[in-house]
């Protein structure tokens, strides 16, 4: 009797919580606005992706949605800040490559751990990177910038949005394939390292279609390769880095939504549905696309592969 006694209430008790979390979640996200951390500063590829779907979200979501600017430490600062919130679906990170696959694996004590303390929600877009330099560089493709930069040993540095980030490790990268020794000149977020190259204080930078594209376009910078599978339609004319026989130098990099660690299953299925709804407005309306980032909000063991691969 007493047994199954127990076991009603246990039922019962299963039943309320399940009921608890469903309420949870139809009711979300009414409670409050949403806070949407970025971990870089204004101007940059992850800035640019969070304004990209922050007004198509708002409507999908019917709630507000507050950009919250953390920048520092390759990302790892507003990492770290997520990590420190409830797992309610309220405060969520605008998540890319660095801060999850690269730069806490280069910390002898990383500030967090980037497979069990979040919640991977989506991701919002995926693409190659673009090596750029000055548009009266007399290179005229990754490979001829390559055989200049031999010619100027010790003089050749590349820019980076800093230390730990994808621009760092592409730079280090190409170092690596091509034998060459430039030297890493990080910046705070990839808008000033922009803004350097175009000056002439660096030579080269290999960042995100979302950065680089309009400057490109604008004739402020060259485009010398692209690190992606297949050239970007958004630049035909521009070789892929295997095209130029530095295959090595392959790299994609990613955007995703994540959340702290242990949101309730109902309120990740609703933010993947409603974020889909929202980057696929984005996506129609070209924002994505013009961006250099192919926009397709995906399961989230498309951003885990990310993490765990290193990409």
């Amino acid at each position: 009797m007493k047994f199954n006694r127990l076991c009603a209430g246990l039922g019962l008790g299963f039943a309320m919580a399940a009921a608890a979390g469903l309420a949870a979640a139809q009711a979300f996200p009414s409670a409050k606005p949403i806070r949407l951390i970025v971990g870089y500063p204004p101007g940059g590829g992850i800035d640019f992706a969070a304004r990209t779907v922050q007004v198509p979200l708002q409507e999908a979501l019917k709630q507000q949605l507050v950009v919250d600017y953390k920048p520092g430490a390759s990302g790892m600062i507003a990492a770290t800040e997520l990590t420190r919130q409830p797992a309610d679906g309220y405060t969520l990170l605008l998540a890319n490559t660095g801060p999850f696959a690269i730069a806490p694996y280069l910390q002898s004590k990383p500030p967090y751990d980037p497979i069990r303390q979040f919640t991977y929600i989506g991701q919002i877009s995926q693409g190659s990177y673009i090596a750029v330099t000055r548009p009266d560089h007399p290179a005229k493709n990754l490979k001829e910038f390559v055989a200049w930069a031999k010619g100027q040993p010790g003089k050749v540095n590349f820019a980076s949005g800093g230390n730990g980030t994808s621009t760092h490790l592409n730079g280090e990268l190409m170092n690596q394939v091509t034998g060459l020794d430039m030297t890493h000149v990080p910046y705070k977020g990839s808008a000033p390292a922009v803004q350097d190259l175009i000056g002439g204080q660096t030579q080269i930078l290999i960042d995100a279609g979302s950065v680089l594209l309009p400057q490109v376009k604008g004739g402020k910078l060259k485009a010398l390769a692209v690190t992606g599978p297949a050239r970007d339609p958004q630049l035909p004319d521009v070789p892929t880095v295997k095209e130029l026989g530095l295959a090595g130098m392959e790299s994609v990099g990613f955007q995703g939504l994540v959340g702290p660690a242990n949101m309730p299953k109902e309120v990740v299925d609703r933010l993947f549905e409603r974020a889909g709804q929202g980057a696929g407005a984005a996506r129609d309306q070209g924002q994505v696309r013009d961006g250099g980032r192919r926009g397709a909000f995906a399961r989230a063991g498309r951003v885990r592969g990310f993490r765990e691969g290193g990409q």
